[in-house]
């Protein structure tokens, strides 16, 4: 993970790089609010051949945003069976964690804007990381990328 602080007049950004192959992330970046309740975000995967964007994610003060989930994942650092899941209440944004034997979590991302309209699309990258303090740490990162929404700050 590589969070950046963002200095006050710089826009915040979060990037998960996979650990096997350094080509294929995931950037969280141009954090807005237009609320107290909820912030909003971009969310980028990128691969060889592939780059994909989704604006407008929404983060909810509500506890149902992103960060619980990797950090449960970080308790889970021995494993589980299947596959876990997370998604937005929009269901644009889906995280799917699964665990390999080795110690590591792979997190499928599924960027999908207007699920339900015609014409609508769908991505996906994984990004391997290692079960415990690399997962810790991105649990840690996202809390604090989306608490830089104003009214959420740290």
């Amino acid at each position: 993970m590589s969070p950046q602080d963002a200095a006050p007049d710089e826009p915040a950004e979060l990037t998960v790089h996979c650990q096997d192959d350094r080509a294929v992330s995931v950037r969280f970046c141009d954090l807005f609010d237009e609320d107290p309740d909820c912030v909003h975000y971009a969310i980028e995967g990128r691969a060889a051949g592939l780059s994909a964007r989704l604006d407008g994610v929404a983060a909810w003060n509500r506890g149902t945003d992103l960060a619980p989930f990797p950090e449960e994942l970080s308790e889970s650092f021995r494993g589980w069976d299947g596959e876990r899941v997370w998604q937005t209440n929009d269901r644009d944004l889906t995280v799917r964690a699964v665990f390999r034997s080795g110690g590591h979590v792979g997190l499928t991302w599924t960027l999908r804007p207007w699920h339900t309209s015609v014409g609508s699309w769908e991505a996906s990258v994984t990004t391997w990381l290692e079960a415990g303090e690399q997962m810790s740490t991105l649990a840690a990162d996202v809390r604090h990328f989306l608490g830089q929404g104003a009214g959420r700050r740290e």
